[in-house]
């Protein structure tokens, strides 16, 4: 069975996330530090985890498989869920992948150290709208690709 893990605190697609997850039955585990408002569904879980650096990534990352698509900013997380096999994918609809991790995580750290120098300031660059249509269009994409793997998977009686 295909599930959604979102890693919530800072997620600004949850409903998006919701909206396509209900389309397809796929459920979703939305993991937190803290209690947060969603909407009442039999598909969408909360799972409040408890407070500290990681629980949240460390409760998504040991649970992750081959069938599952985690949507996380955090790129170690996404390196921890990608040896685990699972999909990932960031809120602007960046895909995550045993290929291109590596440069994320490098890339992640030399912008660390040049912000600790002062070289580097500033957040992210604002979200769009362009980045939730990526977003979508990346979320469907991923989990056509999972029910693909998943029908090839059953019996041929039953797909």
């Amino acid at each position: 069975m295909i599930q959604l893990y979102v890693d919530a605190d800072a997620c600004p697609v949850k409903d998006e996330i919701f909206r396509v997850a209900r389309r397809h039955r796929l459920p979703v585990l939305v993991v937190s530090n803290r209690r947060m408002g969603l909407p009442h569904d039999i598909l969408i879980q909360r799972i409040v985890v408890g407070e500290g650096l990681d629980v949240a990534d460390d409760w998504i990352a040991v649970r992750a498989t081959s069938s599952d698509l985690v949507i996380t900013a955090d790129i170690p997380l996404a390196a921890r869920c990608l040896a685990r096999g699972a999909r990932v994918l960031d809120h602007r609809g960046q895909l995550f992948t045993d290929e291109s991790i590596g440069n994320a995580l490098a890339s992640r750290e030399i912008n660390a150290y040049l912000r600790e120098m002062g070289v580097l300031g500033g957040g992210p660059k604002p979200y769009s709208a362009r980045d939730r249509s990526q977003f979508l269009n990346t979320l469907e994409n991923q989990i056509q690709a999972l029910l693909k793997v998943q029908r090839a998977a059953l019996p041929k009686e039953l797909s």
